[in-house]
């Protein structure tokens, strides 16, 4: 026999679960109006963007598109995203990766070195095996095995000079200079966009995220990182783990994030800003309380390092929010030409 009490709680039970479905039947009912659109973290994302676009623009896949823009920023030796990138602090470059389509099919690769493509290399295991995750040994001789080349082991020439320059005293901390994030300044040898290393020694967490809605409305992702520079041997950030660095659900939207892996790991950031994206908020507001998730619980702390999100819903909207100032992002649609946005902060 059900009592009053009971049934009030059953209502307040379905009440729950309900909320968040009236918000996704909005989201899925309301046809996406900025489509196809590419939106990348910081302003090398002008590279991956680059890439990606074009794919979207002749009506293709997000899938090959978000794969376009990764290949294209692991091609870029000066950034922090390659073989190029910063080694451990045992002097290896290691690799993180990993790459989600609109049916949630996700691949990721860690630790994984010398070899140039980890994004293909984590489709390639997405699309041929019944696995999601590889790392170390075992990743590179999966690479080995589809057709992938295996690289030298010798440093960028702008990264063995860095490390050379990092062992004079070998501290091993994360190390995030906030002055100079804000005013990035670029270092003689370095492209256009994005350094990942400042005139102290100091360097910010260029990790590449895309996430791209198609002209047929389906999201994808990736996120592609050497990881930290310095790190202990063997660490792995958020970048390749679903949830963490990457996550997409093609009903509600996808998210990527940037910076200090640790803090996002904590708090699976990127699934938590699409479930705020499923509760009803817009893409900059779920990546805001995602960011104050992260600091609430220690704010003193958290002025020592810095996190980015960034995401798009199945309208196209788009949006970010960091930890610090200086975290920005670019957004590539009609036209075809890559805005930068420097993004809100919970810090200024």
């Amino acid at each position: 026999m059900l009592t009053k009490s009971s049934n009030r709680r059953s209502f307040l039970r379905f009440s729950a679960l309900a909320i968040p479905f009236t918000q996704i039947n909005k989201l899925i009912g309301k046809p996406a109006p900025n489509k196809p659109i590419v939106v990348s973290t910081w302003d090398s994302g002008q590279i991956a963007n680059g890439s990606a676009w074009p794919v979207l623009e002749k009506g293709g896949k997000a899938l090959d598109a978000v794969e376009q823009a990764a290949i294209a920023i692991e091609n870029d030796i000066n950034c922090c995203v390659g073989l190029g990138g910063n080694p451990d602090r045992d002097g290896y470059v290691t690799l993180d990766a990993c790459i989600m389509d609109e049916k949630a099919n996700c691949g990721s690769v860690a630790f994984m070195e010398r070899i140039k493509h980890p994004i293909s290399v984590a489709r390639k295991l997405m699309e041929t095996t019944p696995h999601v995750f590889l790392a170390g040994v075992g990743a590179q001789q999966f690479a080995l095995a589809n057709g992938f080349k295996l690289e030298s082991a010798e440093l960028s020439p702008d990264a063995a000079r860095t490390y050379k320059e990092w062992l004079k005293k070998a501290e091993y901390k994360p190390v995030i200079n906030i002055e100079h994030q804000q005013s990035r300044p670029k270092e003689k040898g370095h492209g256009p966009f994005a350094p990942n290393r400042f005139d102290d020694g100091s360097f910010n967490h260029d990790t590449m995220g895309t996430i791209a809605l198609d002209a047929n409305g389906d999201l994808s992702g990736m996120c592609t990182t050497s990881g930290m520079g310095f790190k202990m041997r063997g660490r792995v950030g958020d970048s390749p783990i679903i949830g963490a660095g990457l996550f997409v659900d093609n009903e509600v939207g996808a998210a990527t994030s940037s910076g200090q892996g640790e803090e996002v790991i904590r708090v699976c950031g990127t699934h938590l800003v699409v479930e705020f994206m499923r509760s009803g908020l817009s893409p900059e507001e779920a990546c805001k309380k995602a960011v104050e998730r992260i600091i609430k619980p220690n704010p003193e702390r958290a002025k020592t390092f810095q996190v980015g999100f960034i995401a798009i819903n199945k309208q196209g909207e788009v949006g970010a929010y960091s930890v610090q100032k200086g975290f920005n992002y670019t957004v590539t649609e009609k036209g075809g030409k890559g805005k930068v946005i420097n993004a809100k902060s919970f810090f200024v």
